[in-house]
């Protein structure tokens, strides 16, 4: 398995020989009206992609959506992105993207096998209360194939039930976390903190968890330094902060 962080939630993984997109946000630095009523007016993304879109795209064989945020599905990558291009998405923005346009949306109820490659729908809670009620619906994925770690995509969620059963039922043993701590000027994070974090070491203390969604989009307020910082000083060592364009490789560890 090889992971390349590209930016925010936007990450390229090469799994079973297949190379997988997850949630595309190509717009440039600045490009896009910052998020409303957080505690910022920095338009968005905060940087720009550490490499070219066709860089990204090549070779890309299908992309996961977990849902259809801007900061997960832009209109950039609606553009750049071929038509002909397989997306896996939840039921709930399946139609949504036949209306962009592409040709082959397939929407994961629970589970399906593609290429050898058995993706699994996850879910999640995008914050608490109303809140996460207004957010909508997302999810993760969790990819199995012969030969390789399992790997679990919590896609933007805070630390729930629906987490410790995708850790508890699948086991993974690479975890991507969206970070950022993502919030409003009122009301609890949307996307995990540091002490999220925490729980799913506790969770799964045997896996790679590796986390993203920082420093790219205005109301994502944690730092890279403060989720690395913490982690040290209480010996979590089973942490990984990419920074954008960084490559995993985790073929050793199955």
């Amino acid at each position: 398995m090889r992971l390349q962080h590209i930016r925010h939630a936007t990450i390229k993984i090469k799994f079973n020989k297949l190379t997988f997109l997850v949630d595309p946000m190509f717009s440039s630095k600045g490009e896009l009206e910052p998020v409303a009523n957080a505690a910022n007016t920095l338009r968005n993304p905060l940087v720009d992609l550490p490499e070219t879109i066709s860089d990204i795209l090549t070779n890309v064989d299908a992309v996961l959506l977990t849902h259809s945020h801007r900061d997960h599905f832009d209109e950039k990558a609606i553009s750049e992105i071929p038509k002909s291009t397989p997306i896996f998405c939840q039921p709930e923005d399946k139609m949504k993207l036949l209306e962009f346009g592409f040709e082959k949306v397939i929407s994961v109820h629970d589970q399906i096998e593609w290429n050898g490659v058995n993706i699994i729908r996850t879910g999640g809670q995008h914050g608490t209360g109303d809140l996460a009620k207004q957010m909508g619906p997302v999810s993760g994925f969790v990819l199995h194939a012969v030969g390789e770690p399992p790997l679990y995509i919590a896609g933007d969620t805070i630390w729930c039930d629906e987490v410790l059963h995708a850790i508890n039922s699948y086991s993974p043993k690479v975890i991507i976390l969206n970070a950022g701590e993502a919030k409003f000027l009122t009301g609890n994070p949307i996307t995990m903190g540091i002490k999220d974090v925490e729980r799913v070491h506790f969770a799964a203390p045997c896996s790679q968890i590796v986390v993203v969604h920082m420093e790219a989009w205005n109301h994502c307020l944690l730092s890279r330094d403060e989720i690395d910082y913490n982690m040290r000083t209480k010996g979590i060592e089973n942490v990984k902060v990419p920074f954008n364009g960084e490559i995993m490789n985790y073929d050793v560890i199955l």
